[in-house]
This record gives structure tokens, C-alpha cells and sequence, in this order.
């Protein structure tokens, strides 16, 4: 809504008219010149009166060239050029603005660049457009590179046009009232829009009430712009709330709705724009040039506000008087000011006012008269303290204020009077201390640091001080600046005169996903703690995108933080992340119990919501990116019909994703309205497509599980027939489960170097990560490029140990590499992450030391490309890379390689070979088995199970129970192949078994392990009685007998070559290794023809094993395996009770043991990035009572039992074919993968007993 008696706007098409050729000489004013020739009247674009340009006397960076313009004016362009005919021209400059002639404000292109790029000779025009027209009346240039062979020369020229606008003064007593016309229609759009400038950093500019009683209020507060949104029960209006301290200057436009937090320093005396514009709903909030949008409760969707008129109370004027303010700003850390010291009284006063970001610097110091000493007055942890020191020793120490390093202006003043001294900030915050000696300046006083002169009286042990400085009183004469600047009082170095300098580098805040921004003069600090992001603006994600990714890792079934799009807005979720071959994602929520429905008067349907433990957005970015999702959807039906099939009506429907109802159930296809059994058609009564449809007064049910991604994950549940008498109904929604990670194993082989992909401009102004995996056998290549017309983007392999990350933003090319001790061109997948941010770049290789690139200090920091992204090459073809990248992300976007390979000649999508690189994370012998998208460890060697052959098999034993595994003799496998081969097995004589087992028992003696073959060979492995005294070292408790010829006696004789692993304790990392030399004249064969057990032996036997036993292996067979996990199809026999445990869990250090099976609910435990949330389990308490647990690992690889067992054949065998084998972990191979072994039963048998 517009009021003519409030605002004048002018609107024109163009802002671009020359500014400065017309203007009188009178005009221009500059710091000095080189002669009446040279003169600032003379800096006008294009012109060669006088000397041809403006020349000062001295070529230095105190001069200043400066133009006021006829009023104030908008101005859009500035261009520059060299004096005529001549070798002086400025090479770099700072443009500034006034509206009064003091306090400039320097302009800023990127918010940190506050330099302009000037000539490079004296004849050609340098324009630039300013990003942000800036209205002012005074212009101001300060040169600060030139011509190193010549001098500083100048002309110029501005453009823009006539800047109108009505202004009105408060004096923060007086207000503005405008009322509502009630019979206004509210407005779609409304508009706030103003430009104001104040001293003070608090005050109310706009508040506003509406008749429901809601209120807005755009309040100045700290020199921060708060836009408030309150709701309230007072209808009516009230007067504009005041305060003494509220003195704003501003030219209103428009006005209507809002609310939020925006910018910084606003109260700097200069113009700032204000815009708060609401469409419906949305709300854009701008302040200069930053913008924020957020959305309006429902009941703010209308605006009560119109405009009907208006009353002035106070002292509202309608001009604007401006204070002359002079500030100083100390910049560098050469900067000073010196102030002679003239005054002669008994008393002694400073005072000033500051702003810094710093917590420390020197504010003033002088010498003491009659050499009493020297006082320091400077800033330590943000507090301002006073020291006095004589001779080395502190004669007085006294501190005032806190956090004054806020950027709030502070007033600080010292005053010594009657030998008191007192320090005070801001009025209020004082103290003070008695001195016995005068305190007074000897002849200078010293603000913000000292010369760096060795003749110099002034010392600074301290920070020197970054900041502003203004008002600056000796004995309460204000200092006058302007003649400082002239150098007609005191002395001055790197000072920027009449200016405040400081700029809030946290306002908008360039700290990422929330985290805290802390600055100094001149940069700014991110503090990521508690994100999940790291890095110097928390822009990278510290955790993976899918559970596909941690098992890649070697990580098992937890809880984990999922970050599905990296960098990107969606936060990190902790799920449940169930690994087994395929790595599950299970998103819990509020009610997957079985819930049961009954009969309930009036109500004639139930409707379940559920809320899942992610958010929508993360859910729906999971389901995107995963291969498969699941979701089981049950229903148990007495006299409750379900889909009503065939033609009726549903009774029933679930709610989908996109708020759609489904009225197909579980295990049937979408749009079908049907359940699984329909589907198969094998439902109880065929006539119906689900069973419970039938109405059956008998419990029925239809299950299955809901799979089409589009539609998941189930928000809502309706069921309907559960009013009728007897009606009885259960449901149970599952958690939703998603498997694969379409975006990890995304990749492409590049064949040839001339050969690239292309993706549309990549998008990365302030913040750019970019990860990928690459393997190749090539030298060196160029993974990716990006290029506008100055700035550039590029990563590439430039050695075979060596990953260049290199770009430009406008401050010239940077390099960042990383070095890598081992050879890159090894064919197996690196992980590469680079990362280029305001602050620094950063480059990471696997893991090897990252290597970091700081930013240039107020540099550029826009990073603008304008080509295609190249992948694979370059756009000139040249040194392409030859291999394969996988899992390309930008800024947490996944690039979809393998879809552009397709129609890519020189790259094929796809890229296999991961067992290369990942082959390792499969354990205890399983090998890798590679997969079109990943791999999968086989534990068919091996006596472990699990995702990566991790997880042990054990069973706890009664005095009862025992396992026998019966299986075939190794030459019987090729019997019939050919003569050859027969003859081969034939004559075989093995020179060893490879035994391997872990138990832990109370028991001595046991008999652990007993093998015997046909002929009456046999192996025993068992436990003596003093095996509990001495199993820590003596290896003689722990033995392997065996029957040898003619010797029917127990040998008692240790093992020869052979190595024994201990354990000590449940969680002991301790380990005992032992090795024996062999004794050649001890033979581990047998040939005794009696058929008898051995007396020992078979006393063992009958005492039974009480004890846990775990991973036991036999060559290549695991019975206890075959046993615990495919008793059905496996050739043992299992006597008394057999269950698996986890009382072997403890007995292995497995980096990898930490794979939990336990409920999802209740869980406790702390979260990281590697390690799941497990819950604590107790240890099997089925053992006897307090006894020392024993590990004893006899692995394949260092346990060879060198028995010579000789097969003889006693009898003709019937040929038998044996069973294809198979390269799984199935039931058939986790005993039978060998081809020296079968599992066919035959008349010649081995008999293995635990």
C-alpha cells in the first residue's frame, strides 16, 4: 500500500549517466598536488586539460583524490584512467563513500574485497559496475598501487542518476502513527521497504499491530536488525514504543509485514536498505544485500494492516542533520597514533570510544612524568586492564569491563586525580586504585601500538590494536582528526583517517549446518563441535551417506549417523544399520508391534499414523538412493474382511509417501487391489484376493511386504470392518528397510585419453567439495575440469604419487597437492577429497596426510565457471585419464557417470575388480567374491560366518552332548576321472592335518577333539589335568597324542613345530606364543591293527566335555558350522542338546566382533563415526562359576599337525558321482570346498568327534 504524503520513490530505466565531467573544479578536493597544473579539478575522464590529470605532491598511500556530486545520488559504475601523456597511472585503489564529506565507508565487491584493480598505462579506461549502487553525495578514491616507474595520476568518471526520497528525523522521543483503514480488503503481497542510518545501536524503526492481537516489530538492537513475530491477546493498538536511546534517520517507502535476525554493525551513520516483502506465506527479508526467506505461520497469511492515515507525535522532522563523526581505524599491525601531551595540571584525563573484534591490544601507553614509570592501558581476554610498571615491577594492576571485543562502540576513559586513578567503560563498569606517585604523560601519549623506531620512548610488550577508535579527548578537549590527517598535530602510521574499517565477517555468517561463528579483525572462526561437519565453514560431512558405505569400511550391524547427501541441507539421521551380505537401512517407527483391533461401539474405523525416526526429506532421499526398499505390511483377520476383492468397495487402505491412499496390501503389485496370496492365486478361497476377505470366523491373515519405492514409506493406516459383532482384526506396519547405494558404486571406465563425459556448470560460489574414488595403471591423467573466463576448477593425478587439486577465483591459480608414500597406479580404488571454501583449500588422499591452502587475506571469493563440467579430460583433449571414477559427488549431488557412459564413445559404464581393494576386509580365510555393484566375502573355508567371515560359531557343551561329522576319503573323490588321477589319491600320503578350535572350559582333564580313521589311525586333542595350573606357559597341558606303532601308551610329548596362540581372559589382550623345534625320530603315523580305543582316551570320553568350544576347523571342514547352521543338509550326528551361543564371542580379539543382534529398542551406548551403538552384553553365565577363560587359536596357517596318516585301501569301493560343489556360503560348502575331500558317505569312513 502506498502513501503520497509518506514517500516519494523515483523510478527510472537507467542508472548509467555520467556524474563527475560536468561538475565546476570547486568540486574536486584531494590531500595535496604536484602543481596548480596537477590539480584535483583536472581528474575529469578523457580530458587533457592542465598536466592531463591529478598528480599529488607526494606519491604515498596517505593521498586522496575526492569529488562531491551535486547531491545525493545513486551511483551504479566507476571507471578510471592515467594522467595524459604521461607514466603515472594507479594500478589498485579503494573507492569510498559519504554522505557528508567525514566517516567514509569504503565499497566492498565480495563483502571481504575492498580493492580495486586499476591501469596498467595512461591512456586506456578501466570501468567496473558496482554489484550494489550506493547512494551517496561524496565520492572518494585512495590509491594504493601505481605505477612503480612513474607517479600516482588519475582522472575518472562516475555513472548513475538523481537519487529522491522524502526523509524523516526522530530524536527517539517522537514517533509516526499510522492507522488501519478497517473496510481495506487484505492484500496477497504486502511491502516493507526503508533506508535508514543511525549512531546508536538500538532502537524501534517499525512496529505494528494487527487486530487479532498479532504484532510486528523491526527493532535496531545492538546494532543488529531484529524483525520480531509475536502473537498476542491485546486488540488494541498501541503507541509505538520509545526509547531515549532510539535516534534513527530514514527514508520510508512502502510499508507492511514479518519476522528473523539479520546483519551487523548497522549503526555506522551510513544508509542501510531494509526490505521485507510478504507473498501468502513467504517472507524475503533483506538487509543491503543479504537475503533470508522463511514461511509465515497459517495465521499470518493475510495482512490486517492498510494505511487510512497517519499522525506525528514528537519531534519528527523532516530533514535529516547529520553529526560529524570522525573515526580512525587501526588496520595494521604497524598502526599508531601519537598525541602530544600539552596539558600541565594535577589532574589527567583520556577518554575515547573503540570497537573491535579482538580479545587482546595495546589501547594507549605513555611514560610517566619524572621517569615514575610507564602505564600500559590495553585489552586482555576482552577486559581492559592498567598496569603500571617501574624498574621491572608492576606498581599497579587494575582491570574494567568484559567481552568488550563484541563490536559494539565501548567507552573507555582514565582518570587521574588526587592520586587516585580510576578506569570506566561504558559509564558504568569502574574501578580504581590509590597511587603514591603522579600519574601523569611525560610529553606523548601512544593509542593502539608504538613506532617501530629504535629511538622511540614507547614500548609494547602487548597485541597491537586492530579496530576503530573515535572521540577521542585529552583533558576533555576532543582531538580533532581532520588535522591529524593534515599532519598538523601529533603523528599517525598505517591509519585509515575519518573511516571505521571493521567488517563483520560473521554477518551473514559463512559457517555451515549450524556452526558457531567467532572472528578477529581479520578473519573469522567456524566452531563445528556438535554438527556432524567439519572442516573451516562445517561444510563437509563427517559421516557416510549409506550403511553400504560403512560395511565398505569393515563395519557391522549398528547404529550409525547417515549423511545421505554429504554436504548437502538434509541433516544426519542415526539408523540402524543391519549388515549382512547386503547392508540394510531400517528406519524405525512409533508402532511396529503387532497391534490388536477389536469391536468398539461407535466407531466404525481405525486410522493409525506413524511417525518414523527421519524426517521426510531424509527418508525420501534414502529411498532415491538406495537399490531396493521394503516395507511389511501384515493384517490378521477374524470376521474382518480387508480389500472387500473382488468388486467391493476396500475396507481397508494404507496412506503412502505423497499423502496418496494405496489399496493394494503387501506382497501384490500397486493399483492391483489385491494381497500376495491374489497375486499367486493360491488365497484360501480362490474366488477372493486376500484371505481375510473370505470373512471367515476363523483367523486368517495377509501378508507380504510393499516394495515400490514411489510409494513408500507407509504414513497411514485405515482399517474398516471391525464394527460388526465378533469382529477381531491385528496389523503390524515394519520398520522400512532399504538395501544398496545406487550412488557408491556409480562409476565409469575411461579407455582411452581423448575420451571424457561432460555434466552441466558446476555450482560451487562460496563452498566446493568434491569426492570420488579412481583406480588406474596410468601415470598420470585429468580427472575433472571446470573453467570460466578467469576462474577454474581442476583435480588430476600428475604423478603416480602425486593427486593436484588446482583453481582460480580471481587471486591468480593456487595449488594444492597431496603426496603419497605408495604408488597411486596400482588398480586399486583411492578415495580423493578436495575441498575449496572463503577460508582455505584442502586436498585428502586415503589416509595419508591431507595438505591445506589458506585463502588470501580479503581476497576474491566467488568462485564463478561458466563451461561444462569435463569428467575423465579435458575440453582441449589433453592429458586424459585412463581408468575408472566412482562415486563422483559435488557438493553431496551424485553425478550419474554410468547413465552418460552409455552414450559415450571411450567410456563404458561400470568398473569391476573391487576385491582388489576391498578383498582384505573379508577375514579368517574368506575369500572375496566380486559382484556387479560391490563384493561379498564366501566363509565357505572358513569355521566363521557373517558379512566379512567375522562372527564366530560356537556352542556350549554338556557332559552330554557331542557332534560327529562322518565324511568320504580324499581319493575316493576322483575315483573314476581317469587311471591317472586314481592312482595319484592312490598313492597319497598326506604330510599333515590343519587343525583349528578355541575353547574355554573349567574342566581337566577333557577330551576336545577326537579323529580316527578305517584303519584305527587316530588324532586326539584333550586337555590335562594340570591344564588349568599351568595353560598360561606350559605348553605341555596342552597336547595332541596320538597311537604311534607298537606304543599304545598316551604320549605326553609336546608338539613339534608347532605354535600355540593364548588368550588370557575374557578381555585380556595379553598373547603367549610358543614354537617347538620337530623332533624327526617322532612319527605321526600308526599302523596298530588292534581296533581298540585307547584306554585313556575312552575314560575321557565317558567323563564327557562340559565347556565352550568355538571356530573348530578340520583341513578345510568346519563341523561345528555344518553342525549350529545346516544340520539338515550337513553329514553329522548331533547327540544331547546343541544350540549356538555366543559364549566364544570373547574369545577372539576380532577388530570386528561388535556385530550386535540384540532388540532395536532401549539401546545405550555412545555414537561416532566408525564404531556402532551396541548394548552391553553379559558373557555366557552357563559355565561354571569363576573359571579363568583360555583361548587357544591352532589357526590354518600356523597350526600344521605333521602327521603322516597313510590311506591304505582295504576294500573295493562302487564308483559314486560326486555333488557339484558350490562358491557360497550354503549349506553344501561350509565342510566341502576342497578338492582333495567329498561329502559323499561311503563303506571307507572318517569319524571327527567334539
Amino acid at each position: 500500500v502506498y502513501h503520497p504524503d509518506l514517500c516519494f520513490c523515483v523510478s527510472v530505466e537507467s542508472c548509467d549517466s555520467p556524474l563527475v565531467s560536468a561538475l565546476p573544479q570547486s568540486a574536486f578536493s584531494s590531500s595535496s598536488e604536484l602543481s596548480n597544473s596537477h590539480g584535483p579539478g583536472f581528474a575529469k575522464l578523457n580530458r587533457r586539460d592542465g598536466a592531463g590529470g591529478w598528480s599529488p605532491l607526494d606519491s604515498n598511500k596517505y593521498q586522496w583524490l575526492e569529488i562531491k556530486l551535486e547531491q545525493r545520488t545513486e551511483i551504479t559504475a566507476i571507471a578510471t584512467q592515467g594522467r595524459y601523456g604521461s607514466s603515472d597511472w594507479v594500478t589498485r585503489y579503494l573507492l569510498m563513500f559519504s554522505d557528508t564529506g567525514h566517516n567514509w565507508r569504503p565499497y566492498r565487491q565480495e563483502d571481504s574485497i575492498g580493492a580495486f584493480s586499476g591501469n596498467s598505462n595512461a591512456d586506456s579506461v578501466v570501468m567496473y559496475k558496482l554489484q550494489q549502487p550506493v547512494i551517496a553525495q561524496y565520492v572518494r578514491i585512495l590509491p594504493l598501487d601505481w605505477n612503480p616507474n612513474g607517479r600516482i595520476g588519475l582522472r575518472l568518471e562516475a555513472y548513475g542518476c538523481q537519487y529522491k526520497s522524502d526523509v524523516v528525523s526522530f530524536d527517539g522521543s517522537a514517533h509516526l502513527l499510522f492507522r488501519p483503514d478497517p473496510s481495506a480488503t487484505p492484500a496477497n503481497r504486502d511491502v516493507l521497504s526503508m533506508n535508514f542510518k543511525t549512531l546508536l545501536n538500538s532502537g524501534t524503526l517499525v512496529h505494528m499491530e494487527e487486530r487479532s492481537g498479532h504484532t510486528l516489530t523491526l527493532e535496531l538492537f545492538r546494532g543488529k536488525l531484529l524483525l520480531q513475530l509475536r502473537k498476542g491477546t491485546n486488540t488494541h493498538f498501541s503507541a509505538l514504543p520509545g526509547s531515549s536511546d532510539d535516534r534513527t534517520c530514514g527514508s520510508v517507502c512502502l510499508l507492511n509485514l514479518c519476522t528473523s535476525l539479520h546483519s551487523f554493525l548497522l549503526d555506522d551513520q551510513h544508509w542501510h536498505h531494509v526490505s521485507v516483502e510478504r507473498v501468502r506465506g513467504l517472507v524475503n527479508f533483506t538487509v543491503d544485500k543479504n537475503t533470508q526467506q522463511f514461511q509465515l505461520p497459517e495465521s499470518w497469511s493475510h495482512s490486517e494492516i492498510n494505511e487510512s492515515h497517519n499522525t506525528r507525535l514528537g519531534n519528527v522532522s523532516f530533514t535529516c542533520t547529520e553529526s560529524i563523526d570522525v573515526p580512525v581505524t587501526f588496520a595494521s599491525p604497524g598502526s599508531f597514533l601519537a598525541l602530544p601531551w600539552v596539558s600541565g595540571g594535577e589532574s589527567v584525563s583520556v577518554a575515547l570510544q573503540f570497537r573491535t573484534w579482538n580479545k587482546a591490544g595495546l589501547l594507549m601507553t605513555f611514560d610517566l612524568q619524572h621517569n615514575a614509570g610507564t602505564l600500559w592501558l590495553y585489552l586482555s581476554e576482552a577486559r581492559a586492564r592498567l598496569q603500571i610498571h617501574k624498574t621491572g615491577r608492576i606498581m599497579t594492576d587494575i582491570t574494567a569491563g568484559a567481552s568488550l571485543n563484541d563490536g559494539q562502540w565501548h567507552s573507555l576513559e582514565l582518570a587521574v586525580r588526587r592520586g587516585r586513578l580510576a578506569v570506566t567503560l561504558d559509564r558504568t563498569d569502574s574501578s580504581t586504585a590509590s597511587t603514591s606517585f603522579p600519574v601523569a604523560p611525560d610529553s606523548q601519549l601512544f593509542l593502539g601500538g608504538c613506532p617501530e623506531t629504535e629511538h622511540s620512548s614507547c614500548r609494547n610488550p602487548f597485541s597491537v590494536f586492530q579496530g576503530c577508535m573515535r572521540l577521542i579527548r585529552t583533558d576533555a578537549a576532543l582531538v580533532d582528526l581532520i588535522r591529524v590527517q593534515q599532519m598538523l598535530f601529533g603523528n599517525f602510521s598505517d591509519l585509515q583517517m575519518d573511516m571505521c574499517g571493521i567488517v563483520d565477517r560473521c554477518s551473514p555468517s559463512r559457517c555451515e549446518h549450524g556452526g558457531r561463528c567467532s572472528q578477529s579483525w581479520s578473519t573469522f572462526h567456524c566452531n563445528c563441535s556438535a554438527t556432524g561437519y567439519s572442516g573451516a565453514t562445517c561444510h563437509s560431512s563427517i559421516y557416510e551417506a549409506s550403511c553400504e558405505a560403512y560395511k565398505h569400511k569393515g563395519n557391522t550391524s549398528g547404529f550409525y549417523y547417515i549423511d545421505v547427501d554429504g554436504s548437502g541441507p538434509i541433516k544426519p539421521q542415526l539408523i540402524y544399520c543391519n549388515i549382512s551380505d547386503k547392508a540394510w537401512m531400517v528406519i524405525q517407527h512409533n508402532n511396529t508391534e503387532l497391534t490388536k483391533l477389536k469391536v468398539s461401539s461407535g466407531i466404525n474405523q481405525h486410522l493409525a499414523h506413524f511417525n518414523y525416526s527421519a524426517d521426510v526429506e531424509q527418508i525420501q532421499a534414502i529411498i532415491t538412493q538406495a537399490e531396493y526398499c521394503e516395507q511389511e505390511l501384515s493384517y490378521h483377520c477374524k470376521k474382518s474382511r480387508l480389500l472387500n476383492t473382488p468388486d467391493g468397495a476396500p475396507f481397508s487402505w494404507w496412506v503412502g509417501r505423497s499423502g496418496e491412499a494405496h489399496m493394494y496390501w503387501g506382497g501384490a503389485v500397486p493399483g492391483s487391489q489385491q494381497c500376495a496370496c491374489g497375486l499367486q492365486e493360491n488365497c484360501v478361497h480362490p474366488e477372493h484376493f486376500c484371505n481375510c476377505d473370505a470373512d471367515s470366523k476363523e483367523w486368517s491373515n495377509d501378508s507380504g511386504l510393499l516394495s515400490h519405492k514411489e510409494h513408500l514409506p507407509v504414513r497411514a493406516l485405515t482399517v474398516g470392518d471391525i464394527n460388526r459383532s465378533g469382529s477381531e482384526a491385528a496389523y503390524r506396519v515394519g520398520p522400512l528397510q532399504c538395501y544398496g547405494d545406487n550412488s557408491f558404486w556409480n562409476a565409469a571406465y575411461f579407455n582411452k585419453e581423448t575420451s571424457y563425459l561432460h555434466f552441466p556448470t558446476f555450482h560451487g560460489e562460496l563452498s566446493a567439495d568434491i569426492s570420488f574414488l579412481f583406480k588406474t595403471s596410468s601415470s598420470s591423467g585429468v580427472f575433472l575440469e571446470n573453467l570460466g573466463i578467469k576462474d577454474f576448477i581442476r583435480i588430476e593425478l600428475s604423478s603416480p604419487t602425486q593427486v593436484l587439486f588446482s583453481f582460480d577465483v580471481g587471486n591468480g591459480p593456487l595449488e594444492v597437492k597431496v603426496e603419497t608414500a605408495s604408488a597411486l597406479n596400482d588398480e586399486r580404488w583411492h578415495h580423493v577429497r578436495a575441498e575449496r571454501n572463503v577460508k582455505e583449500a584442502s586436498l585428502y588422499v586415503d589416509h595419508h596426510p591431507g595438505a591445506v591452502q589458506k585463502a588470501p587475506a580479503d581476497g576474491h571469493i566467488h568462485l564463478q565457471l561458466n563451461s561444462q563440467l569435463f569428467v575423465g579430460g579435458t575440453a582441449s583433449r589433453q592429458k586424459g585419464f585412463l581408468g575408472c571414477i566412482r562415486s563422483l559427488k559435488l557438493n553431496g549431488k551424485t553425478l550419474d557417470l554410468e547413465e552418460r557412459a552409455e552414450i559415450t564413445p571411450g567410456v563404458t559404464p561400470g568398473c569391476p575388480g573391487h576385491c582388489s581393494s576391498y578383498g582384505d576386509l573379508c577375514q579368517n580365510h574368506g575369500s572375496c567374491v566380486e559382484d556387479h555393484s560391490g563384493f561379498t566375502c564366501d566363509c565357505s573355508l572358513s569355521p566363521f560366518t557373517g558379512t566379512f567371515c567375522h562372527k564366530d560359531v560356537s556352542a556350549f557343551f554338556k557332559p552330554g552332548t557331542s557332534v560327529t561329522y562322518t565324511f568320504k576319503e580324499p581319493y575316493e573323490l576322483n575315483r573314476n576321472v581317469s587311471a591317472q588321477s586314481s592312482s595319484i589319491y592312490s598313492d597319497l600320503t598326506l604330510k599333515g592335518e590343519n587343525v583349528s578350535l578355541s575353547f574355554r572350559t573349567s574342566q581337566a582333564p577333557a577330551l576336545l577333539l577326537y579323529v580316527s580313521s578305517y584303519y584305527r589311525e587316530f588324532l586326539a586333542v584333550l586337555l590335562n589335568r594340570n591344564g588349568l595350573k599351568h595353560v598360561r606357559l606350559n605348553i605341555v597341558d596342552f597336547a595332541i597324542l596320538v597311537n604311534s606303532a607298537g606304543d599304545t601308551e598316551i604320549s605326553s610329548k609336546t608338539l613339534e613345530e608347532t605354535t600355540f596362540v593364548f588368550f588370557l581372559g575374557e578381555t585380556s589382550e595379553k598373547q603367549e606364543t610358543k614354537t617347538f623345534p620337530l623332533n624327526t625320530q617322532m612319527h605321526l603315523f600308526l599302523s596298530a591293527e588292534s581296533g581298540e580305543v585307547d584306554p585313556e582316551i575312552a575314560r575321557l570320553n565317558a567323563l564327557g566335555f562340559t565347556g565352550c568350544l568355538s571356530v573348530v576347523q578340520f583341513n578345510s571342514i568346519s563341523p561345528l558350522k555344518a553342525a549350529l547352521l545346516y544340520p539338515d543338509t550337513s553329514p553329522v550326528i548331533v547327540t544331547g542338546p546343541l544350540s549356538e551361543s555366543s559364549c566364544g564371542s570373547s574369545l577372539h580379539t576380532n577388530p570386528y566382533a561388535a556385530e550386535t543382534t540384540h532388540s532395536l529398542t532401549d539401546h545405550v551406548g555412545s555414537v561416532n563415526t566408525g564404531e556402532p551403538i551396541v548394548n552391553a552384553i553379559n558373557s555366557d553365565s552357563a559355565l561354571i562359576g569363576g573359571v579363568i577363560a583360555v583361548v587357544i587359536f591352532v589357526s590354518l596357517a600356523a597350526l600344521a599337525v605333521m602327521a603322516r596318516f597313510l590311506y591304505r585301501r582295504k576294500e573295493t569301493f562302487q564308483p559314486q558321482e560326486p555333488k557339484a560343489g558350490k562358491t557360497d556360503d550354503s549349506p553344501e560348502t561350509p565342510f566341502n570346498t576342497d578338492p582333495n575331500s567329498q561329502s559323499i558317505i561311503s563303506d571307507n569312513q572318517k569319524e571327527y568327534f567334539i
